[in-house]
């Protein structure tokens, strides 16, 4: 019974799938969904009392429908029909909302729910529509470098597995690149894999470059559609390397330096503003007219002053393209006369001159011993304090490390010249003999005494300055003596002497000796007319003595009367 209800149902069906109808107030309804997501569509029918069973289809691209999915209207028994690309992919809700798992672009369909009673059949159809976000867009096939005013492809804009396909737009620092004749051209395509019907864009951008665009920023972006609406996904940011050709070529000497003096080594750098920049130049050399080939240096070694001159540089190809710099080579000379060690006698006239020559205003200074001078040396008629260690030194202030002096080392020779002084001393006893001598190089004194006499204390010398220097003795002669002084150096002997008579010394003593017998004669006398005095002095005392006892006692002898009388009188 159970079987040929079933019959007569699928029989029913099939008279009436070809008279479905559209549930009125049910229009299309388009289901997004993502792809590898799973696809959700509700059937949009109420389920009428007399429903005998539930079904899914889709229609082909001729309208020709596929069974997919059946649920009887116990809604506990559900089957799925062999089509193998739904295969283990559905499920059939007891709503009769059907599912679709991990979806494809293939899913692209119409579907119909068809709900079916045993006198009509209602459908109600759902639109699927799958989406697949393409990759972030990346710049390949770059270009190594661009080079100006020419037309180059800079670069491919690939962006893959997108559906449905998506549009590629080219940026120059953030604004769009529009096609441009012989400026910009933009080549776009796009290829749809066969299997998992997802699109591949490729845009080719050919770009004629200019120095403006030295370290601009080119991107790309892909424009697509998803099931929220308009997307678009930025790739990064491709800076490229300008080529332009060097329009102006500079010339720096190396290492730089405020001054150049004699002897330094000097490098000549040459650039160009080109990139890539030029890497051999031409040097021209001060009086040289044909250039010499070198890298972008040239170095100079051990200048001399003839190298002071303008120095240039160009390009190989270029040679109209020139740079110059004028470079001075300082210099200074210093000519001491005389110099080194110089000997000239006492008296003598010297000249002396520190000669000058240099690049520019030089400073001099003269040092005695290394003592600052006030002005420079003149020796009309030297003197001995004259001798000593001169220096003539002179700089360029502006120019470091430029300093020259010369030194001169003069001795003041000289005679022995002798002067003899002498100096009696207060007493008269001693006499002391000065011998003072003038020379260089330092005389040695010798005393030589002619004579009787005795020498009261060794000699004494003096310390030696500026050529003098005197040595002395103290003697007491008993009788006339001849001191005799001899200075000695290596250019002469020289012997002044002096007499010392003894007489002075006699008289002195005798006078002095005269002196003390009066003194003491006169001592004695005082002594006697003192002890006289003093005698009649002492007899005078002793006898006014006696009268004033006897005054005395007669005043005793009055007072005690005196004192009876009254007694009496009481």
């Amino acid at each position: 019974m159970e079987s040929k209800r079933a019959s007569s149902c699928r029989l029913l069906f099939c008279l009436l799938i070809s008279a479905a109808v559209l549930r009125p107030g049910l229009g299309w309804y388009t289901v997004n969904s993502a792809y590898g997501d799973t696809i959700i569509m509700p059937c949009r029918l109420d389920v009428p009392q007399n429903l005998m069973f539930g079904k899914w289809k889709y229609e082909k691209p001729d309208g020709s429908p596929v069974f997919i999915a059946f649920r009887s209207s116990t809604k506990k028994s559900v089957q799925y029909d062999d089509v193998p690309e739904y295969k283990d992919r559905l499920s059939l809700s007891e709503n009769y909302t059907l599912s679709i798992s991990n979806a494809r672009i293939s899913d692209e369909k119409r579907f119909v729910c068809m709900l079916v009673t045993e006198d009509n059949v209602f459908e109600a159809p759902t639109i699927v529509k799958v989406f697949k976000q393409p990759s972030k867009p990346e710049i390949v096939s770059k270009a190594l470098f661009l080079e100006t005013e020419q037309l180059k492809k800079l670069g491919d804009c690939i962006s893959e597995d997108s559906y449905p396909d998506g549009n590629i737009t080219w940026y120059r620092n953030g604004k769009v690149l529009h096609p441009l004749e012989g400026a910009v051209v933009i080549i776009f395509k796009k290829e749809m894999d066969p299997v998992t019907q997802l699109y591949t864009m490729t845009s080719t951008l050919e770009y004629k470059t200019t120095k403006a665009d030295i370290q601009m920023p080119f991107t790309c972006s892909v424009t697509y559609y998803g099931p929220s609406g308009q997307k678009t996904v930025y790739s990064d940011q491709a800076v490229f390397d300008i080529y332009y050709p060097t329009e102006q070529v500079t010339i720096q000497v190396l290492p730089p330096k405020n001054a150049i003096k004699e002897g330094d080594n000097i490098t000549l750098k040459c650039l160009g503003n080109g990139n890539p920049p030029p890497e051999e130049f031409l040097f021209y050399l001060p009086g040289q007219p044909e250039g010499i080939r070198s890298s972008n240096t040239f170095t100079l070694t051990d200048v001399r002053r003839n190298a002071t001159g303008d120095y240039k540089c160009s390009l190989l190809d270029k040679k109209s393209m020139i740079a110059s710099t004028t470079i001075t080579v300082h210099y200074l000379d210093l000519s001491l006369n005389p110099s080194g060690e110089v000997t000239r006698q006492i008296g003598d006239a010297l000249p002396v001159s520190c000669t000058i020559s240099a690049s520019r205003n030089a400073t001099v200074v003269w040092m005695k011993d290394n003592i600052r001078l006030r002005s420079s040396p003149s020796f009309s008629s030297l003197h001995y304090q004259d001798a000593g260690n001169y220096v003539c030194e002179t700089a360029l202030q502006e120019v470091e490390g430029l300093k020259k002096r010369e030194s001169l080392t003069l001795i003041v020779e000289g005679k022995p010249q002798i002067k003899m002084t002498k100096k009696t001393d207060p007493s008269g006893l001693s006499k002391t003999i000065i011998c003072h001598v003038e020379g260089f190089p330092k005389p040695a004194i010798q005393w030589t005494i002619t004579g009787s006499g005795s020498v009261i204390n060794q000699t004494e010398e003096s310390p030696y300055i500026n050529g003098r220097y005197y040595s002395k003795i103290i003697i007491s002669p008993e009788e006339n003596v001849t001191l005799t002084c001899t200075a000695e150096n290596q250019l002469e002997r020289t012997v002044n002497s002096l007499n010392v008579s003894a007489n002075e010394n006699r008289e002195k003593v005798n006078d002095q000796a005269k002196l003390i017998v009066g003194i003491v004669v006169g001592l004695l006398l005082a002594a006697l007319v003192a002890g006289v005095v003093y005698w009649l002095y002492m007899k005078k005392s002793k006898t006014a003595s006696k009268h004033v006892n006897k005054d005395l006692g007669n005043m005793e002898e009055n007072k005690k009367l005196e004192e009876n009388n009254h007694k009496t009188e009481a």
